[in-house]
């Protein structure tokens, strides 16, 4: 089964990743879940719903995609990794990121990460025009 992916954000980032994605792909061939975490919330509060969110997209594993490393949703996707399902994080969510990940789902949880960081990494350019 392939790996999932769960992107946990701040309100209003992820699901209009999502949505772009899916107009962009069509059909995604990897399960995906936006999980946006309210501004003022605490990380255990919504922990719950998160894993919730987890458990939809488990196959070989889950890459948790964060939008801000050590904000509270990175901490809800911490916590997330310590519940037993084989995880990997990674910060600085964006489009670039996402698409490249969709881009090879036959691979596994630990190559999907680096091709997922490869492709926020790539996506950013200085355009001298």
């Amino acid at each position: 089964m392939p790996v999932g992916i769960l992107m946990v954000s701040h309100e209003g980032v992820a699901s209009p990743l999502l949505a772009a994605a899916r107009r962009l792909v069509g059909a995604l061939p990897l399960a995906v879940e936006a999980f946006e975490v309210p501004w003022e919330a605490d990380a255990d509060a919504v922990l719950p719903g998160a894993s919730a969110a987890l458990r939809k997209v488990d196959g070989d594993g889950v890459l948790l995609m964060v939008d801000l490393y050590g904000a509270t949703p990175a901490r809800v996707a911490e916590k997330l990794s310590r519940l037993g399902t084989p995880c990997h994080r990674i910060s600085g969510l964006s489009l670039p990121m996402l698409l490249r990940a969709l881009n090879y789902p036959e691979q596994g949880l630990d190559e999907l990460a680096r091709t997922a960081a490869a492709g926020a990494r790539n996506g950013v350019v200085i355009d001298d025009a």
